[in-house]
């Protein structure tokens, strides 16, 4: 449902130094304008499909897409429809299947979210420092480190207490990092992994946290990396996204699932920290409803994480296994 940020994508494509050998464009669209415009302007090694309500969805279209990929093809790549690329995406991403022959996967990098700048010093308490590289740290990380609920694990990586410090929080150094953890919209993976695997389809719809659910379960058969060097820029589309109670619910729901992915015993000192962060970033997003400039949208969210808070208590996600 968002025709002209593809086109926008598919300009990004067309200029990279190295040229994808398919591309696959699997539409959920409702309406027949992506089908329309792509019909416009044509591009080389592409295929379009337009899946029914039945492959609906952004983990069943993910599997649908892989169905599809060629027998030849050795590495998949993901793209959301809402990004641009820079011109040696490509090129850089799949280099580091050779530099890192263990990689089962390879996560790309957005650069235009976070202002980074090299670490300066003395340190203080306002900016987050890794490898050389300092950013501002958010306030509500600030706030957590005062309730002892900060993350325990590298960025990357989930905390014993999930709520951990996401990909955003690695520098633009041009490294390539270890993760267990990659953004579904910028990965890549070696094709064999779906001999064994496929995204799950708990996610249903908008799917908030499919990504971590499959690079989770992946990492705990192999290794997976973040390029910083294979960078791109989001540009956030509201279209296609579900309303903010939806939104909220699935923050709480599908974020307890994928923390259980990864640590389906969690400790009791474990527990009681998820549901303090989870409390807390709640009635954090909660006061934007008076502070920020989008009130209805904080506060409808709010109610949300509220909502699927105690649906947990009633209802919790099966995992599987």
């Amino acid at each position: 449902m968002r025709p002209q940020p593809l086109l926008n994508l598919l300009h990004s494509v067309a200029k990279q130094t190295l040229y994808p050998n398919e591309i696959l464009i699997i539409d959920g669209s409702t309406n027949n304008e992506t089908e329309s415009i792509l019909k416009q302007h044509p591009f080389k090694n592409l295929n379009y499909f337009k899946v029914d309500a039945l492959h609906r969805g952004l983990t069943k279209q993910r599997n649908f897409g892989i169905e599809q990929v060629s027998k030849s093809s050795e590495i998949v790549c993901f793209l959301d429809d809402d990004i641009i690329l820079d011109a040696h995406y490509f090129e850089n991403l799949i280099q580091t299947y050779t530099e890192k022959p263990d990689a089962l996967a390879v996560g790309g990098y957005i650069s235009n979210e976070v202002s980074w700048e090299k670490e300066l010093l003395p340190k203080d308490r306002n900016h987050f420092y890794y490898d050389g590289w300092q950013r501002t740290e958010p306030s509500r990380f600030k706030i957590r480190r005062f309730f002892g609920l900060l993350p325990d694990t590298e960025p990357g990586f989930m905390p014993t207490f999930s709520h951990g410090r996401s990909v955003s929080f690695l520098p633009p150094s041009g490294k390539t990092y270890r993760v267990e953890q990659l953004m579904g919209g910028v990965s890549s993976y070696r094709k064999n992994v779906f001999d064994k695997m496929a995204f799950s389809t708990y996610f249903e719809g908008y799917g908030l946290y499919e990504d971590a659910d499959f690079s989770l379960r992946l990492a705990k058969t192999g290794t997976l990396y973040i390029n910083t060097s294979a960078q791109l820029a989001h540009h956030h589309d509201g279209l296609g996204r579900p309303n903010k109670f939806k939104y909220g619910k699935m923050v709480i729901r599908n974020g307890w699932y994928v923390w259980r992915v990864k640590y389906p015993n969690p400790s009791l000192k474990a527990q009681f920290k998820w549901h303090a962060t989870a409390i807390l970033l709640t009635k954090l997003r909660l006061l934007n409803a008076i502070t920020s400039s989008n009130k209805k949208e904080a506060l409808t969210e709010s109610f949300g994480r509220v909502v699927g808070w105690f649906s947990l208590i009633f209802k919790a996600p099966k995992v599987a296994p």
